[in-house]
């Protein structure tokens, strides 16, 4: 048996990037045009933050819970679960980071969305932008084509990416909380990254 530090990441990787994007072609293919849905609701929520008002942040809170429920269970429990036995744990953190954000922002209103200056707001602002308009575009240019994009609300990713931009545009002490699970999924959706390209 090969000593512990001789394993790499690629060692730990339970299918083949082949599997994996094959994997993402098929769940698109079902929610066909589920993608323009999700797409409109990026947009609507950039334009939410220009528009602050009473019901602004419960919306915002509303549609991001939505979103992550919907990441947990379409693709994380039903699809990516058949592929690598951890993703069933990480749709129930998926579930509690919906539950979170519906406590903080609809059951509290706990924080209030909007574009703000500064770095942070910038970079809440950029991380946001390219969760939704850019990321699906990686798919491309990488050559895998339109079908195996991964889209805003529908995939982990930039679900994930665009809650952390959206969330660093927030002010509210509970924002912090939020972070958690956006921050760790970026983390092991990295590591993964990782393997299948060195695998």
């Amino acid at each position: 048996m090969p000593e512990w530090w001789t394993y790499t990441l690629s060692d730990f990787l339970l299918f083949s990037p082949r599997t994996y994007y094959r994997m993402i072609e098929r769940y698109n293919a079902v929610l066909w045009p589920g993608q323009l849905a999700a797409l409109g609701l990026g947009i609507a929520l950039a334009w939410l933050l220009f528009r602050p008002g009473r019901w602004q942040a419960r919306i915002v809170s509303a549609i991001l819970m939505l979103l992550w429920a919907w990441v947990a269970w379409a693709f994380l429990w039903r699809r990516y679960a058949t592929i690598n036995w951890a993703a069933g744990w990480f749709a129930w953190a998926f579930a509690i980071e919906a539950v979170l954000l519906g406590g903080i922002g609809v059951v509290r209103r706990g924080v209030s969305f909007g574009a703000k200056r500064g770095a942070g707001g910038a970079l809440g602002m950029g991380l946001f932008v390219a969760a939704v308009a850019l990321y699906p575009l990686v798919a491309v240019a990488l050559g895998r084509g339109w079908r195996q994009a991964e889209v805003f609300g529908l995939m982990p990713d930039p679900t994930a990416l665009g809650t952390i931009g959206l969330l660093l545009m927030t002010a509210g002490g509970l924002r912090w909380w939020a972070l958690v699970v956006p921050l760790l999924w970026c983390a092991v959706s990295g590591a993964t990254m990782l393997a299948m390209a060195a695998g």
